[in-house]
């Protein structure tokens, strides 16, 4: 019998191994990236206080296009970047969420880096 694994739950033991090593601070706060099939969203988080700063998602009224693909990626990236400049925060330390950096999340990386986010 062959046993399928759950690529979630590996995903989610690789995501708890990095936070273990990285955590926003209000001098250098964390980009969470989440990404799920149809939808893909990233915030700026202060961990010392518990505190989101910035959000922005697919899942949001003003979104439009398909969720799931590149270019929504990097539009998200953008709009995280622009609404974090207007906050002031311009450094950030990225974390990928326990996914591999490939496709989505690159390219949310890259649209960060586009519109001013230092990582």
């Amino acid at each position: 019998m062959v046993k399928r694994t759950d690529s979630n739950a590996q995903r989610v033991k690789r995501h708890t191994r990095v936070r273990g090593k990285i955590s926003g601070t209000p001098e250098r706060p964390r980009l969470a990236v989440y990404r799920s099939n149809a939808h893909i969203s990233a915030q700026i988080i202060d961990d010392v206080n518990g505190v989101t700063l910035v959000a922005a998602s697919t899942y949001e009224k003003g979104f439009e296009g398909v969720g799931s693909n590149k270019e929504a990626a990097k539009a998200i990236g953008k709009l995280v970047a622009e609404r974090a400049a207007a906050k002031g925060i311009s450094v950030v330390v990225f974390d990928r969420g326990g996914y591999i950096y490939h496709g989505r999340v690159s390219e949310l990386a890259e649209g960060a880096r586009e519109g001013g986010l230092k990582f």
